[in-house]
């Protein structure tokens, strides 16, 4: 044995069982990005492009405009979609540097904050309607009786006949196959 060998390890590595905490780093504050003067004129240009997925009569006014970026830039427009209350069509445009001319990027539909907000809450006995209760009076029309079937007929207060009596389908069901035979006399 040498030497090295007898020390533990905890003496021969005095650090090893502690770890450094990791350094945070700091980043830069990241300021919101400013709004393009060019991008947010060009609003008839953001419509026209919600208007090649969507029908004139589903766009409604202008909402609001922010930017996403350098020269990235998205309206909003009311939605009037059915299925879709509260929401905006939304076109993102873009430009390149020192462009004159916008680009889209995207265009698709967006909930709003208010399409996000559930509704106000009732309670039950505001919400329950009378056919949800099981003490409400039905009117005897609506009430159907039970349809009992006894060896094909039917019986007591049910209001259908049956199609076609059990007995004969039983014996119209056994026939041919009684006909067939076995095919040991053929």
């Amino acid at each position: 044995m040498t030497s090295g060998q007898s020390q533990s390890d905890d003496d021969a590595f005095p650090d090893a069982g502690v770890v450094p905490a990791p350094v945070a780093k700091r980043r830069a504050a990241k300021r919101p990005a400013k709004a393009d003067a060019l991008l947010e004129a060009a609003v008839d240009f953001a419509r026209a492009g919600v208007l090649q997925v969507a029908s004139n009569e589903q766009v409604g006014r202008h909402v609001t405009s922010y930017p996403d970026g350098e020269r990235l830039l998205t309206h909003r427009f009311e939605a009037f979609v059915p299925g879709y209350g509260e929401w905006e069509w939304f076109a993102t445009l873009a430009r390149v540097p020192r462009g004159k001319e916008p680009s889209i990027c995207e265009v698709g539909l967006l909930p709003s904050d208010r399409a996000l907000i559930a509704p106000e809450w009732l309670p039950w006995s505001q919400r329950v309607r009378p056919e949800d209760s099981q003490d409400a009076e039905v009117p005897p029309a609506a009430v159907e009786k039970p349809m009992v079937v006894e060896d094909g007929v039917v019986v007591e207060g049910s209001q259908q006949e049956p199609a076609e009596d059990a007995e004969s389908a039983d014996a119209a069901g056994d026939e041919p196959a009684e006909a067939q035979g076995t095919g040991a006399d053929s």
